[in-house]
């Protein structure tokens, strides 16, 4: 529970909702709920969207601190981020670099694999130059079904599901639409698992695992923000063994990348032979708030209520460099 002086020491709060991505109307929702939560709470909280107003307003405001509820690029990716730090004004989520590399979900994949993470094959396909003989080779290669992905986008924009060599030019076609590259990734069958992670460092910790169980397994964009078709399970009907094994993999995950703040990490979980075998899938650094999002649903599992949640994420507010008090222009001379 964040206590009243804690609260005053927040000081003028700017909320970041909006933007200029795919996800724009996703972040306006998320950026809404965040701003009446954290008033609701007495923070002196204003918003902000980006595309409607420039980043010289953003510094003119003088804010003391930025909730960043942007999803997508120029708000998720590091660039935003790259900015803020520019200004010393400290931000939440991670910082520039693992929110640049978690964005792109192909680099996230090489990192993961790096430090000996599991996640699902792949190979990546030039949306330009890939050839129709060239595509019909990645099914021999990953299998099908398989999934296609734009590696840059999120809120399963630019995603398509393959079932058969037939399918694959279209969803590669729609793929490229988003992106320069696509990600071709080996589709693990099985329960569709997400845990939050929140902290910094030795503090980082995981919230309960949900399960997403979404009509016919297709989790969408409609079924994600609009309906109440899909169901979820928090805490997860997991073992305990496999529920801490998750959130491990989960805050081992987040550390690879270089996070802090708060994350949401997404698995698959096949289950072969009585053995549970689960899958990195991706990191999102800047998760959904809105009524259906899924890191206020683990916390509530806690007992940690919405407006609890925004102050604790908005506490942990930081920069990557702290600002020189001693650095002026003249000093920089050489």
């Amino acid at each position: 529970m964040i206590s009243q002086d804690q609260i005053k020491a927040f000081g003028r709060v700017g909320v970041l909702y909006g933007g200029r991505s795919a996800e724009r109307e996703v972040s306006k929702m998320s950026g809404s709920g965040v701003l009446q939560a954290l008033r609701s709470k007495g923070v002196d909280a204003h918003p902000f969207d980006p595309a409607e107003r420039s980043l010289g307003e953003l510094q003119a405001e003088k804010f003391d601190r930025v909730f960043i509820a942007l999803h997508g690029r120029y708000g998720e990716d590091g660039t935003l981020q790259g900015a803020l730090e520019q200004m010393g004004l400290p931000y939440t989520g991670p910082g520039v670099m693992a929110s640049s590399i978690a964005m792109d979900k192909i680099m996230t994949k090489r990192i993961w694999l790096a430090h000996g993470l599991p996640t699902p094959r792949f190979a990546v396909l030039d949306a330009k130059s890939t050839t129709r003989e060239q595509l019909r080779t990645v099914p021999d290669e990953l299998g099908l079904p398989l999934m296609l992905k734009a590696p840059h986008e999120g809120s399963t924009i630019g995603i398509a599901k393959v079932n058969g060599y037939s399918d694959v030019q279209a969803g590669f076609d729609l793929c490229a639409r988003y992106d320069d590259v696509v990600l071709a990734e080996e589709f693990i069958r099985g329960r569709e698992l997400t845990v939050p992670v929140i902290g910094s460092g030795r503090d980082a910790r995981a919230l309960p695992v949900i399960e997403i169980r979404a009509p016919e397994g297709n989790y969408d964009y409609q079924h994600k923000y609009f309906t109440d078709d899909t169901k979820y399970l928090c805490p997860a009907p997991v073992s305990e063994e496999l529920t801490q094994r998750l959130q491990e993999l989960a805050v081992q995950a987040f550390h690879a990348v270089g996070c802090r703040g708060w994350s949401r990490v997404d698995f698959m979980l096949r289950e072969k032979d009585g053995q549970a075998e689960p899958y990195l899938l991706e990191i999102n650094t800047s998760p959904g708030m809105t009524s259906h999002s899924l890191v206020p649903m683990a916390a509530k599992a806690l007992g940690l209520s919405y407006e609890d949640l925004c102050c604790e994420i908005l506490q942990l507010a930081a920069l990557d460099m702290t600002p020189s008090k001693n650095w002026t222009p003249q000093a920089d001379q050489s």
